[in-house]
């Protein structure tokens, strides 16, 4: 396949992964048990956490390093700035949204007329941005590289992104239903919250691409949203003290199955 094709192939599994999660509205009555919500949380955080590392912080330090000629010094500047200003862009974004986590009952943002699925719409929505742009970062300083064998691991991180999304589809479309009253809706909020990927995807691939001397700023801005995510919201979810080997053993498989991705396709 060409490298053109690698990063189509891409950009859609991030998204076709959450519409296959979504679909299993259509499977279940009710909604997701307790012990597989834990399990799915715990999946998603473990490919979150190993795709930071392997694919978004140690590429953001090795580029910068050849940017600053080996200065150890410098060239961990970019990793440890844009891994914070990813978190913070996390907050700002926390802040200026209306959203709801069903989790804790809790909305945040601007105050707002919305109803709650929107709300909860929203919070999902959100929470897949930083995916996008992890995805297309990647893919972009695979395009200024030129290298097959690079755009092949971004392959592998989208590959990853989209198997931990399959869960993250079924976890809002199934509740959802209950929340809309119809599993059409549900089905199509639960599809369209990931329709930010491949958009945001696309922004992280044309900067990553054509400003090359961003891409360690970014891939770390990536790195950094995706560990707010975990952190504030898919281990607190995943409600790991309820659950703990269930939920623990779900991050360690996530973790060592995006790790094998990224060392066999990079």
């Amino acid at each position: 396949m060409s490298n053109s094709g690698l990063v189509a192939l891409g950009f859609a599994l991030i998204f076709l992964f959450t519409c296959a999660g979504s679909a299993t509205v259509y499977l279940f009555k009710g909604e997701i048990s307790p012990k597989l919500n834990t399990l799915f949380l715990g999946f998603a955080a473990g490919v979150m956490i190993a795709a930071t590392v392997w694919s978004l912080m140690i590429p953001s330090i090795e580029g910068a390093s050849e940017i600053f000629n080996g200065n150890k010094y410098l060239s961990i500047i970019p990793a440890a700035v844009g891994f914070i200003a990813g978190g913070l862009f996390l907050v700002f974004l926390d802040k200026v949204i209306p959203h709801f986590h069903l989790g804790t009952d809790k909305e945040e943002g601007h105050r707002s007329n919305f109803e709650k699925s929107t709300k909860f719409f929203l919070a999902v929505t959100i929470h897949n941005i930083p995916e996008g742009i992890a995805a297309g970062v990647a893919f972009g300083a695979a395009a200024s590289l030129g290298d097959h064998a690079a755009y092949l691991s971004a392959l592998g991180l989208a590959i990853g992104l989209g198997l931990q999304n399959f869960p993250e589809g079924a976890s809002v479309a199934l509740p959802m239903k209950n929340l809309t009253g119809s599993r059409h809706k549900a089905f199509l909020l639960g599809s369209f919250s990931g329709i930010v990927e491949p958009i945001f995807a696309l922004l992280g691939f044309y900067l990553a691409a054509f400003v090359s001397v961003l891409q360690p700023w970014l891939l770390a801005f990536a790195g950094g949203a995706m560990i707010f995510v975990v952190a504030e919201d898919l281990i607190p979810d995943a409600k790991l003290a309820e659950h703990p080997h269930l939920g623990t053993w779900g991050v360690m498989a996530g973790f060592v199955i995006m790790m094998v991705l990224d060392v066999v396709l990079g």
